[in-house]
This record gives structure tokens, sequence and C-alpha cells, in this order.
């Protein structure tokens, strides 16, 4: 049987952070890590998305071309997989000339069997920007949950797919006007048809986690309808149709079309560019989507649809669905830089400890919580004071006492059998939980080995057999190795680079997963080395505090009123409180009053190519035409917030009596973005 496994395709318009990790790729990677040590036939495909709005969004902050951004993302993101043990087999990117090609040959086929068609639709059109509204284009409140900032493809906070014209108080992202309603003509999918073909099948899918299920299920309750998979963009994939011209694919359409283009460029890589077809072509094939739960839809839904429709490729067989990783008790949020970024943490740490903390913590069943203050926990009390102790004291007692030969004796006292029958177990036990994706089950399984070993080292105290029982210590050390060896393999998919120095100590070859039931024992250990540094205490506030002040976080901050003296202070602050604001200059791009105010003006600022927009009850003492190119001073790291029901992202700083406002400026030109410290 072949395997074939994906993970999302992350969008090239950012780096990736800790939730995208817990979420899709980590799990994927061991996964398939455990995998290829049991000689399976696997694959491991994915790539950038590098289509759709969330990057000519990115593109237009910045005031670039989509194609600076993507070549910018699409490297950064590729070397930090590799930098953190993610080993794809091929990661590639979708502006290739052969994804588009691929792209189009499909909706071709499936136009073709007559499941795309034409529509005269209406579409939220922003007279401002004088252009219709493509999905993220839109914000609003879902129709569904009433949560305020869902996008016009999905709500984050209930994770349905919506329309843009069914959104609620609809506003453009780009400038904040409210669109019109207009008509155009774009092609839909017709998904409506896939309905029964869907539900069946996935009634076979017994093994699949509930949340998928349930998702699925809710879906077919209200009816799936056709959905419009093209958009008024400049960038994407060109629909390939006369009279399509201008449009483009939906990115949802195209993206997943690049787990197969990936596939084809990985064949042609290697050397045999048909072997694709062995993967795809397979009804044989075990074919598994590692995703959050925010892709469901897509993946469990539209995409098995759209494979339905075109005829000739395999179905998926797993879509393990994670659900969200928050962080310090709240979700990340990419817009507001609220997130534990993976560049950021290699430049300091390696990256196993980090590998450990979210393995032991996926959020496989429900939402779950990463907390600095644990990953030390983790680090110091599990990674250095377990396994990092068990192996050091091993290899430093051989070392000392041995000259690092190893004993060639064959343990057979009471205490050795109890290792020996776990190292045995083991593997079976711990892949079992693997290949249902229990990822988080399995490493905590893996961790309680050299816990034993620890247990058994203290218990057989080999430093007094070494006097009075050379046998005994002889066994004991053997045991231990034995148990080492095992480790390597054990470990691998959870923590390749602490594997690979445990094998260095070791010396032994390649070895399989099925070989760590009775593993191999070099005749002589290599040099100690320290597995974990242990993290000073001071790490946890340095990691919390790059996220913001947590306390001023979860109070909603107060803004200037016209009319408003500010209360009394509230005591000394420390110099460390006063470097948890993040002041910056901003110039202010555009302003308006909030409708039905007579204080509040809405203002768009350009914090260095960041976009954001703010309120501040300043209309008594400012007009909005007089704010327009000022150059003023903002905190950004205060948590956004909701005025007269319109979002402000920041505050600016302003000296108030009485009604007398003067905003805080700066006496030089200097470029928007700028630090004030």
């Amino acid at each position: 049987m072949k395997i074939l496994v994906t993970s999302a395709l992350p969008y090239a318009n950012g780096d990736v952070h800790f939730g995208q990790l817990a979420g899709a790729y980590l799990p994927a990677d061991i996964y398939v890590k455990y995998h290829r040590l049991k000689g399976s036939d696997i694959i491991y495909i994915c790539g950038s998305d590098e289509h759709g709005v969330p990057i000519t969004l990115a593109a237009a902050k910045q005031n670039v071309s989509p194609k600076a951004i993507i070549d910018r993302y699409h490297d950064r993101i590729k070397k930090c997989f590799k930098d953190f043990g993610i080993e794809f087999d091929n990661y590639s990117r979708t502006s290739l000339p052969l994804h588009r090609k691929t792209s189009q040959d499909f909706f071709l086929k499936v136009y073709q069997k007559g499941y795309i068609k034409p529509q005269t639709t209406r579409q939220l059109y922003c007279p401002k920007c004088k252009m219709f509204l493509a999905d993220r284009y839109v914000e609003g409140t879902c129709p569904h949950c009433d949560s305020e900032g869902a996008r016009g493809d999905q709500c984050e906070a209930c994770g349905r797919w919506i329309e843009p014209l069914d959104l609620i108080e609809p506003k453009c992202k780009t400038c904040g006007a409210v669109p019109e309603v207009r008509e155009t003509r774009h092609w839909f999918f017709a998904l409506s048809q896939f309905q029964e073909p869907l539900r069946k099948w996935l009634e076979t899918k017994h093994d699949w986690k509930p949340n998928v299920k349930r998702f699925c299920e809710g879906w077919f309750k209200t009816g799936l309808r056709d959905r419009s998979i093209t958009r008024d963009l400049s960038w994407g994939v060109p629909v390939p149709l006369d009279e399509a011209q201008g449009k483009v694919m939906y990115v949802w359409f195209d993206a997943p079309i690049g787990y197969i283009s990936s596939t084809k460029e990985w064949a042609e890589r290697i050397g045999k560019p048909n072997r694709w077809k062995e993967y795809w072509l397979d009804s044989d094939t075990r074919l598994v989507h590692f995703i959050g739960k925010d892709n469901i839809v897509f993946h469990a839904m539209v995409w098995p649809a759209m494979l339905m429709a075109h005829g000739d490729w395999v179905l998926p067989t797993d879509i393990p669905a994670n659900e969200f990783l928050n962080i310090e008790g709240r979700k990340f949020s990419t817009s507001r830089n609220r997130a534990a970024w993976l560049p950021e943490y290699l430049e300091e740490f390696p990256p196993d400890p980090l590998r450990y903390a979210l393995a032991v913590n996926l959020p496989e069943n429900r939402d779950v919580d990463f907390a600095w203050r644990d990953f030390h926990a983790r680090n110091n009390n599990e990674l250095a004071d377990v396994l990092g102790n068990f192996v050091n004291r091993v290899a430093v007692f051989l070392q000392k006492n041995y000259r690092g030969k190893v004993p060639d004796v064959t343990a057979d006292d009471g205490a050795s059998y109890e290792v020996l029958k776990a190292i045995e177990e083991a593997p079976a036990r711990i892949g079992k939980l693997i290949d249902s994706f229990r990822i988080k089950d399995a490493a905590r399984e893996v961790m309680t080995l050299p816990a034993l070993g620890n247990r058994y080292f203290d218990r057989q105290a080999p430093w007094r057999s070494l006097k009075e029982d050379r046998g005994e210590c002889d066994r004991t050390i053997a045991t231990c190795v034995r148990l080492m060896s095992a480790l390597e393999v054990l470990l691998y998919p959870f923590l390749p680079f602490t594997s690979r120095k445990i094998g260095k100590m070791l010396g032994l070859g390649k070895r399989s997963w099925d070989d760590a039931a009775n593993p191999e024992v070099p005749g002589q250990l290599g040099h100690p080395e320290i597995l974990f540094q242990k993290l000073d205490e001071s790490f946890i506030d340095i990691q919390v505090a790059k996220l913001g002040d947590k306390a001023s976080a979860d109070r909603k901050p107060r803004r200037v009123e016209s009319g408003e003296r500010k209360a009394e202070g509230g005591g000394m602050i420390t110099f460390d409180d006063f470097k948890k604001l993040e002041l910056r200059t901003a110039k202010i791009t555009s302003a308006e009053m909030v409708a039905g105010t007579e204080k509040l003006v809405k203002m768009m600022i350009d914090i260095g190519g960041e976009e954001r927009q703010i309120v501040a009850g300043i209309g008594k003492a400012y007009k909005p035409e007089e704010l327009v190119g000022r150059v003023i001073v903002v905190v950004m790291n205060l948590a956004p917030a909701k005025i007269r029901g319109v979002e402000s992202n920041g505050m600016l700083l302003a000296a108030v009596d009485g009604d007398n406002v003067s905003l805080v400026t700066v006496d030089r030109s200097v470029p928007p973005g700028s630090e004030v410290s």
C-alpha cells in the first residue's frame, strides 16, 4: 500500500507560527517519520499557497507586487520548516507553470463534464475602491454565530463557510466603506449535486475524528449549495475559458490541486516523471490530509466533491483535523501580531524542545493552550531532568568506569527483565497510537521509557555494584545502553535532532522501527554529549512580554474622549513595566467621523508598511481633513476594542486639558513605524 500525506498549504504572506505547527505540520511529520522507519511506501507533499486575497492584501499593505510577497515568504517558510526538522519529499509553490497547467486541466475536465456553469450573480462592490470585493476584501458580522470580524469566505469563530452577501453590516476591508450590491458573472461548481455521494462516502469513514464527522453532518442538514469558484482578481490561476477573460480561480479551488502538482514536481525531480500516477491513480493509495479545523469544510466536503467530479483521482482516506492551539489563554492572531513565530524561536533555541512541548499538548480533540511556563517546565523537568539525565548518566558512568566499552552480557535478573520487556513492547504500542493519529499519547508514551530507565538506574545503583558485584554492574549498564539504543529509534519521529545525537554516541547504522524491539548494542560508546540545556526562570517573562502585557490586554483600554480628564495615576511603575509598551510613529492616511457621533474619528494609519484602523474621541478638537498626513505616536500592543461598534486596533497619544486636546507628534521628520522610546 502506498501512503500519500499532505499538510495544508500555508499562505506565502507571513511566517509560520506555533498554532500552524500544532495543527497541520508537526503531527504530519511525526506520522511520516514513523512510517519511513517502518519501511512504508510513503511520500510527504506540501507547498506554499501563493494565490488568493491574503496575498493581494499583504501586497497592497506593503505597496509591492504579489510576486514580491510570495518570493520573500516562500523561501523563509521552506527554510523554517527544514530547520524545525519537517521533512517534506517535495515542497512546491502554486505560482509555478506546472501548477497553473494542472489546475486549468482539472477545471476544464470538470467543466466539460457539466459540473461547472456560469451564473449571473450579485456581488458586493466597493464604490470607493471601484472594484468587486472578493471574499477576504470584505468583513462583517457572521450570520451564523453573530461574531464580528467574520471574513467574506469563512467565520473563524464558528468555522462556517459563508458568502460575502450573507455578512451582516459588511464593510470593505481596504477602505472601510459600505459596499453596494451589483450584478456580475461567475462560474459555479455544482456542489449541491454531490450531497448524497458525499454523505454515502462519509458513512464509510468509521474511524474519522468526531469533530470532522460532526462538522460535515451539520452541512448536510442545511443542504449543500453550488459555490462560485471564480473571482474578479488580477492575481491567481486564470480561468481557461475565452468567455471568462479577467477571471481567476478561487484560491480554494486551485489550492488543493496543489497537492497533485507538487507530487508531479516531485516525480520530475527524482527523474521518474510518471511516478506521481502511482499515488494519485491507485485506488489502494492511503491519502491522508493533515489540517486544522478551519479547513475541514474544504478538505472533507469541497475537495472530495471536486475529485468525484473529475473522476480520475483517489479520494481522501483520512483527514485528522486538529482543533486550535491558543497562546497564553487567548487565540493566535497574526493580524494583531499576537503569535509565537517559528523563525524567531529558532534564532535563539533548538527545535526539539518546541517539537516536544507541542507534541505532548496537541489540540487533537479540543482547543488547548500553549503557555511559556509549561514549555519551560517541559524543557527543564522532562527533557533535561528525565531524558537528558538518563542518557548522560549512563554515558558518563560508562566512560568513567569502562572507558566507553559496553559490557557484552545479557541481563537475566528480574529488574532488568522489566526494562527489556518494556523495550520489546514499546514499538508496537507507540506505533499503534501514531497510526490512529493519537500523536499526543504516543509522545507521552515514548517519554515513559527514559523515566523507567532512571528508576532502574537508581534501584540498581551501579556505582555500588561496581565495587561489590561487577557482574551485576555489567548487566545494569548493558541494559541501560540497550534502552538508549531503543530510544534512538523511538525518539526520532518526535525529537529527530536529539535522536541523532544519541545515534552519534552509539555509532550504529541505520535501523528500522521494528528493530527497536530488540535493539542492537554497540561495542563502544562515544563521548557523552549534553542533550538539553536548562532555561532560566527569566525566560518565561521574556517570551510572554513579546505578546504584550497580558494584564492590560485583558482590560478594555481607555481612549481619549473630549471633555474627559485622565484618572489619577496608579503609582510608580518600573522600567520593565514601561518597556512592555510598544510605541511607534504612524502616519494618518485617511480620517472620517464615525456615523452618529460628534467626537469619534475613525482613522487609517500607516505604521511602517502595516495599515491599521484606530478610533479616538478627538472630533471636537480636529476635523478629519486636518488629520490626514499627520505623523502621530500610537500604542501598538493594546488589545483591539469595539467603540460604537467600530474596531480600534491601537491607541494614539494626546495631551488633554478639558476640551483642549493636542496630539503627541514628533518635531523632526521620521518614517512611519519608527520606535518611540
